[in-house]
């Protein structure tokens, strides 16, 4: 059609964009549900760093976060793990798997909590995860990275354990609020 390299890029870069706002949209809708005592934190900044965190949340609990990022991708190719490395059909996504390792991370510092106390999730929208959920090793990580189903993603957390501490919840949840600003 006469376009350039540059506008074919542009196009491409204003559909991804697109596609990951719904699938933010999507999750956000599905946190929404959650009950009483969770607390929930969407599109958070981390001073000093170039990245958002698409969502966060705070069990009831209080013992830790989970970080949670979201993805939608192309519904007519499964999601699964291939030589160690996540794949949506026949493209390697694995590097994104690393990118939400390193913001669980990053949060686990700004908000002064050990890495364990991070748990960090990829929800799927669109592309089915083969198995509803894969466990991925990153290098950068000292556990393992969640890739899951959106549908898994409400009774994933509701199995959470720890019970319910609504004082140590509360501050946690200052506690980010004070340290991780809107984006």
């Amino acid at each position: 059609m006469g376009l350039n390299r540059a506008a074919r890029r542009a196009d491409a870069l204003a559909a991804r964009t697109r596609q990951g706002a719904l699938g933010e949209q999507w999750t956000a809708g599905l946190l929404e549900r959650l009950p009483a005592g969770w607390r929930v934190f969407h599109d958070l900044a981390v001073p000093g760093r170039r990245f958002n965190v698409d969502h966060l949340v705070v069990p009831p609990s209080g013992l830790g976060v989970i970080v949670l990022d979201s993805k939608k991708w192309h519904a007519r190719y499964p999601t699964s793990v291939v030589r160690g490395r996540v794949h949506c059909g026949r493209q390697d996504r694995h590097e994104q798997v690393e990118a939400l390792a390193g913001y669980a991370s990053a949060v686990a510092a700004r908000l002064g909590v050990p890495a364990a106390a991070v748990l960090p999730l990829m929800v799927v929208h669109g592309s089915p995860v083969v198995g509803g959920a894969v466990d991925v090793r990153v290098p950068a990580w000292e556990r393992e990275v969640r890739v899951l189903g959106a549908e898994l993603l409400a009774p994933t957390l509701l199995r959470m354990p720890g019970g319910r501490d609504p004082v140590r919840a509360a501050a946690l949840a200052r506690r980010v609020i004070e340290r991780l600003p809107s984006a």
